[in-house]
C-alpha cells in the first residue's frame, strides 16, 4: 500500500483487537460462556423485597436495573463498548441516529438559549432546530462550516449554550477545525457537540475538546442495514447526569435485539472499514481522472475543504465521499446516470456492506450562502463489492454523460 492508502485504513486495523475483546465479560465462569453476550428481553424487573427495589436508582447509574426502558444487560454491554471506542466515560443508546442528535440538544438547551449550527448540518437536525427548538424558545444561528476563529467569535452570544459540529459534513464533506471550535465554545461557557458518525474510531472526540459525541449506530457499527439506533457519549460526570436524566424523562432507550445486532456488527467493523476505506480511496482516485468529474470531495484529498484538519486530527477515513461533476452536465443527466447504475443502490443511508449512491445537488449553503458545490453532485458509499466491478459500473454511467 502507498502512504495515503495506509493513512485511510490504519486506524481501523489498529481497532480490530479491541473490537473483538471489549463489550463482553472478561472473566469466564468454570461452566463456560458463549462468546456472544446473550439477549435479555424484558420490561418488568422483579425484586425480592421493597427494600431491595428502593436501593436501585436508575437515574444515578445506567447499569442498575429498574425497568426495561431504563436499560438491559445487553444495552449496557453495548454502551460500555461504545464508550471505549469514543474515548468517553458514559454512553446512552437511543432509538435512532436522529434521536442521538436531538436528545442532547433537548437535554442541554432551554428557553432563551442560543445554538450555533454549521450550515452543512444533517438536514433533519436543521429541521429540528428550526421547528421544535424554535417553538421552545431556542434561537439558532448557522455558521459557515469552514469559519475561522475570529468569525466564530463574532457569532457567539452571552446566551450561547451549544456549538454543534458535523465533521466532515455528510453531504458536503468539509472537515471542521474541531479543536478551535472547542476553544470558542469553552471560552463562551458553552458545550461543543459533535456528530462523529463519519469519524467513528478514527477521530477521538474528547482528545480534541468535544463535550458530547453523537453516533448514528445505524451506519458502520451495526453495519448490515438492518438496525436503526444511535448513541450519545460524554466524558464528564455532570454532563452524564444531565444526559441520563433527559434520556429517562424522554423515554429514550433501544430494543435488546437491536443492541445485540449492533454489538455483533461492531466485532467486524475494523476489518470492514479497513477494506471499505481502501476501496473508497481507490475509486475516488480513479474518479479524479475522469473528464466528467470536476472534483472529488474526499477528506484525504488536498483540495477537499478542511483536508489539513483531517490530516492533523484523524487516523483514517471511511467509505463515504462526494463527487462534483463538470458544470455543463445537467442535474437531469446526472439523475439518469444514477438510475442506470446496477451495483449502486439508490438509498438515503450509508455504512452498510452495500454500495450506495445519492444525489446531493440540493445540499448547498442555505443560510450563509458561502461555499458548497454549485454543479450537479452525488454521494457514494463504497461497500464490500469488488472494486473493479464498482469501477466498471461507474464507468458505464459516466460514459453516458455526453458533453
Amino acid at each position: 500500500m502507498n502512504d495515503l492508502e495506509t493513512q485511510v485504513s490504519a486506524g481501523w486495523s489498529r481497532m480490530s483487537s479491541m473490537l473483538v475483546r471489549e463489550g463482553r465479560p472478561q472473566e469466564l465462569p468454570e461452566t463456560g460462556e458463549f462468546v456472544n453476550v446473550p439477549v435479555t428481553r424484558g420490561s418488568t424487573v422483579l425484586f425480592p423485597t421493597l427494600e431491595a427495589m428502593n436501593r436501585t436508582d436508575g437515574r444515578s447509574h445506567a447499569h442498575k436495573l429498574v425497568y426495561g426502558a431504563m436499560g438491559s444487560p445487553i444495552q449496557h454491554q453495548l454502551e460500555e463498548m461504545l464508550s471505549v471506542i469514543e474515548g468517553g466515560t458514559h454512553t446512552q443508546v437511543v432509538n435512532s441516529g436522529l434521536a442521538a442528535c436531538t436528545m442532547p440538544l433537548l437535554a442541554f438547551l432551554g428557553c432563551g438559549d442560543h445554538l450555533l449550527l454549521p450550515d452543512s448540518v444533517y438536514g433533519p437536525t436543521r429541521r429540528f432546530a428550526g421547528t421544535m427548538l424554535h417553538r421552545l424558545g431556542v434561537m439558532t444561528t448557522y455558521y459557515p462550516p469552514m469559519a475561522s476563529r475570529a468569525e466564530m467569535m463574532t457569532l457567539v452570544r452571552p446566551e450561547t449554550k451549544i456549538v454543534f459540529s458535523e465533521s466532515p459534513g455528510s453531504h458536503t464533506f468539509e472537515v471542521q477545525d474541531v479543536p478551535m471550535l472547542a476553544e470558542v465554545a469553552h471560552e463562551a461557557g458553552a458545550l461543543l457537540m459533535l456528530d462523529n458518525t463519519w469519524g467513528i474510531g478514527v477521530f477521538q472526540p474528547f482528545v480534541h475538546g468535544v463535550d458530547v459525541s453523537i453516533q448514528a449506530l445505524t451506519k458502520y457499527p451495526a453495519g448490515h442495514s438492518d438496525v436503526i439506533m444511535g448513541s450519545v457519549t460524554v466524558n464528564d460526570e455532570a454532563h452524564w447526569k444531565t444526559l441520563r436524566d433527559a434520556a429517562i424523562q424522554l423515554g429514550q432507550c433501544a430494543g435488546p435485539d437491536d443492541c445485540w445486532l449492533t454489538l455483533r456488527g461492531l466485532r467486524t467493523m475494523g476489518v470492514r472499514l479497513a477494506h471499505q476505506s481502501r476501496s473508497a480511496l481507490e475509486i475516488a482516485q480513479w474518479l479524479k481522472t475522469r473528464p466528467e468529474v470536476a472534483r472529488v470531495l474526499h477528506p484525504a484529498f488536498e483540495d477537499c475543504p478542511g483536508h489539513a484538519f483531517w490530516k492533523r486530527d484523524f487516523t483514517g477515513a471511511c467509505g463515504l465521499f462526494g463527487v462534483e461533476l463538470q458544470p455543463q452536465i445537467s442535474v437531469e443527466a446526472t439523475e439518469r446516470m444514477i438510475d442506470g447504475l446496477s451495483l449502486f443502490g439508490i438509498g438515503a443511508s450509508w455504512g452498510g456492506y452495500e454500495s450506495l449512491v445519492l444525489p446531493t445537488t440540493g445540499h448547498i449553503r442555505r443560510v450563509t450562502g458561502e461555499g458548497g458545490p454549485t454543479s450537479a453532485t452525488f454521494r457514494l458509499h463504497i461497500g464490500l463489492e469488488d472494486v473493479s466491478d464498482l469501477k466498471n459500473d461507474l464507468a458505464c454511467g459516466l460514459d453516458s454523460l455526453r458533453f
